[in-house]
């Protein structure tokens, strides 16, 4: 019989962070301490009550802390009340392309380094469970493998080096022995079953664009829409992946990339989310560098088209993803991951249901 583990979970309360923990309090019999910045404090604390309502053990088994990653000793005012962690679940990130670099540097790299600080400072430590990006390849032409990472050099823009720099000294520390895993989502969607999400952001700004014009909706098309593709996936195949993965020893020490196998073209996409947008949809061909000129440099035009000019990139994107390593453990548990056309329906409805959700990211 497995023993309990106390974990120490970054990134709560964030979706990801958040629907780990509540598909891990049923998976597992785990402790867990979640590291929290005190202004969120507030909101972690009414999301685990609303848990608990329905499931009070919750409470025994789910503590909040005050702490901070980007400080020195994570922000904890008595480190000695975490000294029995086996294992850390690090979540915290800023997910935005348009972050700046200070803040890029400060959680996403400095943040990463605080953790595994900590990791090395634990007597009884047993895994870091790492999520990273895809996005760490940068503008990397060709096949991204999962043991890949130096050979990205070129970036988009911070959130893409800050997060390929966190994982290169989550690396180098598995060099020097920490027993760690690292996930790479791709651009995580909605849930595929019921289009739930917490940020409208990626796709989401295609879809925002097409819904306010009429039944024949505009759109710039960048480059060759069938030579580049879009990786997206739903957020519970990702969770449902990391859940699995983490439970499972044998993925100590490889990395995941938790990516759709087949990805859609842009044709293919776009297609897919104009007929769930129930729009006729007209191209306009734009070289990306007249297009980016435009959104940038035009004053208002950016907040108007609400496409923001760093996702533009992503239209000529020209890496692929190999998901071996994903692949085959994660059939093992039976997950695989949806395709897009099946399930983007459901996200046009739910973003249609709830307007008042934003794309700003937790910082």
């Amino acid at each position: 019989m497995a023993t309990s583990s106390h974990v120490l979970l970054t990134g709560f309360p964030g979706f990801l962070g958040s629907e780990l923990l509540f598909r891990s309090l049923d998976r597992s019999s785990d402790r867990f301490t979640c590291l929290v910045q005190d202004k969120f404090l507030p909101m972690a604390t009414q999301k685990l009550e609303s848990w608990a309502l329905q499931r009070p053990a919750i409470r025994d088994r789910v503590r909040l802390m005050s702490g901070d990653i980007t400080r020195n000793g994570l922000g904890i005012t008595e480190p000695g009340i975490l000294s029995d962690v086996t294992r850390v679940q690090h979540f915290a990130a800023v997910y935005d392309l348009n972050v700046k670099k200070e803040v890029a540097q400060k959680i996403n790299l400095d943040g990463t380094v605080n953790i595994l600080r900590f990791c090395e400072g634990l007597a009884g430590f047993e895994r870091l469970d790492y999520v990273s990006t895809c996005y760490v390849s940068g503008k990397y032409e060709g096949v991204f493998r999962e043991t890949d990472l130096e050979q990205a050099t070129v970036f988009n823009n911070f959130y893409e080096s800050s997060k390929h720099a966190a994982e290169k000294a989550v690396r180098d520390a598995m060099k020097k022995g920490l027993p760690a895993a690292i996930f790479r989502p791709a651009i995580v969607v909605g849930n595929s079953r019921t289009g739930e999400t917490q940020k409208f952001d990626g796709p989401y700004f295609v879809m925002q664009w097409l819904l306010r014009q009429g039944k024949r909706a505009l759109l710039p098309r960048l480059g060759d829409p069938d030579r580049y593709t879009i990786n997206l996936v739903p957020s519970d195949f990702v969770i449902d992946a990391i859940a699995a993965l983490c439970a499972d020893p044998t993925t100590t020490g490889k990395t995941f990339q938790l990516a759709d196998p087949a990805p859609l073209s842009i044709r293919d996409t776009v297609r897919v989310i104009a007929e769930a947008c129930e729009k006729q949809l007209i191209e306009i061909p734009l070289p990306k560098w007249l297009a980016k000129s435009a959104v940038g440099g035009i004053p208002g035009l950016e907040s108007w088209l609400g496409i923001p000019r760093s996702s533009l990139d992503y239209f000529v994107h020209p890496t692929s993803y190999d998901t071996t390593n994903a692949t085959s453990h994660l059939a093992k548990a039976g997950i695989h991951c949806p395709r897009f056309d099946e399930y983007v329906p459901r996200l046009v409805r739910f973003m249609k249901e709830n307007p008042e959700i934003r794309n700003q990211a937790m910082i």
